[in-house]
């Protein structure tokens, strides 16, 4: 429990510390009307005010990653509870920070549009093509999994197969998701939003107090070591990183902080709608590792569990810490952080869809028929991976990955806009350079990638990662 909670020590008292610094690098200047005010549409630019704002990011960017990532992460062992807040902190919460900062000073303008902007057409061609495939992943994850948790935890039926019961529930969030589209973002969003936002928080202090409440034994870093033990032998770098990016680092938030932005009224509300709910974000993540390992060591689950059905996990944990109500509170908790992620997911799809098409969504039948086109490749992404066996681990470790990679496109944005700006651009430089190893070493090693072997990996990752950096750090240079 000491490495526990020095981990939250760790992600409380360095969010407080580098949350300030950050804060006082970008310098928020609350006279400057923000583009909510000055570009106000009344349907993605609307004005918000900053707690529903951040209970809304929070919704956004809070799918079943930081739950379901760290059940599986913890079979690396205790030193999650360090990882996770330390690259939350420096990384992930910083990441959300300045993408949504920037947006904010370039007329809300979507990720798309500001790689475009700080990093040339080169590179924007090719991470729209990364970012629309990370999109539709989202969209197809976030019905699958939330769908599957309440046919099988809610209403016990079998979420194995695509039968009549799955596909009704998941014809639900297809409906809601495509009415919470095309809706104005203050006539659904802005409205439930700050309910499931209650729920969600409730359900994770629930299971943070269970944990001590029970007794749930957690192992000790010095007891385990920091050599990887992961059961099945999965390598700590780069699948770790991979495994629970959202709870640390995740390029999808991104892509949700600037959509926000379009309903942020001043700029010295950035660090509590974007740093701080990263960091809220990283508390669930502790608090779902935590919960898993005193599943496991309290003999409630086994490795294989948390290994092959994570899901499942989480029905155990919140039924046993919470009692059947309770349990049943934080398993709809679990459910609405997905379906209230990969509804904003497929909006944030529209929006750059539209912008780089230069279609007018302001006339209701092309924003309409966009959105149709796009529920129509996320429901084929949908069919293949329940049909298939195997479909939804293919699904999942695409997403993953395409997820980091993405992070690694944003983390250049951020640097370039740091250097043109005569900001200490290391900060971003950092966590970019070390997400580029993590995304080439996975893609060089895994099956669905090149197939190598680790040690090859590792060195010609390492080669990328550098390369990333200078070409960055020089680019960046050249523009001033």
């Amino acid at each position: 429990m000491i490495t526990f909670l020095i981990g939250l020590a760790i992600l409380i008292v360095g969010a407080a510390a580098y949350g300030s610094f950050c804060e006082r690098v970008m310098k928020p200047n609350p006279d400057v009307q923000t583009p909510a005010i000055r570009l106000r549409d009344g349907v993605d630019f609307v004005p918000m005010n900053k707690w529903r704002n951040t209970l809304i990011e929070l919704l956004d960017i809070a799918g079943t990653g930081p739950v379901l990532g760290p059940i599986q992460g913890i079979l690396f062992g205790p030193i999650a509870f360090l990882t996770i807040p330390i690259g939350c902190v420096i990384g992930g919460a910083f990441h959300d920070y300045m993408s949504g900062m920037i947006s904010l000073r370039n007329n809300g303008e979507q990720m798309p549009a500001l790689v475009k902007r700080f990093l040339g057409g080169g590179v924007y061609v090719v991470y729209n093509v990364f970012i629309c495939f990370l999109m539709l992943l989202v969209g197809a994850v976030f019905i699958y999994t939330p769908g599957d948790l309440f046919v099988a935890q809610i209403i016990g039926g079998d979420a194995s197969t695509l039968n009549t019961t799955v596909v009704m529930v998941y014809g639900f969030i297809f409906a809601y998701y495509l009415i919470a589209t095309l809706l104005p973002i203050d006539k659904i969003i802005g409205r439930i939003y700050p309910i499931f936002g209650l729920i969600l928080l409730l359900s994770a202090v629930g299971i943070f107090f269970g944990l001590f409440i029970n007794g749930y034994p957690l192992s000790e870093i010095w007891e385990v070591g920091v050599a990887n033990v992961h059961p099945y032998g999965e390598h700590f770098i780069p699948i770790f990183f991979i495994t629970v990016a959202c709870g640390i680092t995740s390029g999808f938030h991104s892509t949700q902080a600037t959509m926000i932005a379009r309903a942020v009224t001043n700029e010295k509300h950035g660090r509590l709608v974007y740093y701080n709910t990263m960091i809220a974000e990283g508390f669930i993540a502790m608090i779902w590792a935590g919960a898993a390992m005193g599943a496991v060591n309290f003999g409630l689950a086994t490795d294989e569990n948390l290994f092959k059905s994570a899901a499942v996990v989480v029905g155990i944990i919140a039924k046993e810490m919470l009692g059947n109500v309770g349990g049943m509170i934080a398993v709809l908790g679990v459910i609405v952080l997905a379906i209230t992620s990969g509804d904003t997911a497929l909006r944030s799809l529209r929006l750059m869809l539209g912008d780089a098409l230069h279609i007018d969504q302001k006339k209701k039948i092309n924003a309409f028929t966009l959105a149709f086109m796009i529920f129509a490749v996320v429901a084929m992404v949908l069919y293949f991976a329940k049909i298939d066996k195997s479909g939804f681990a293919l699904l999942w470790r695409y997403f993953s990955w395409a997820n980091e990679t993405i992070a690694v496109f944003a983390f250049a944005m951020i640097a370039v806009y740091m250097i043109q700006n005569k900001m200490p651009y290391l900060m971003a430089i950092i966590p970019g350079t070390f997400y580029m190893y993590i995304v080439a070493t996975y893609i060089l090693h895994a099956p669905i990638g090149f197939g190598l072997e680790y040690s090859m990996s590792y060195i010609l990752a390492a080669i990328v990662a550098a390369l990333y950096a200078v070409a960055i750090v020089k680019f960046g240079r050249s523009l001033q």
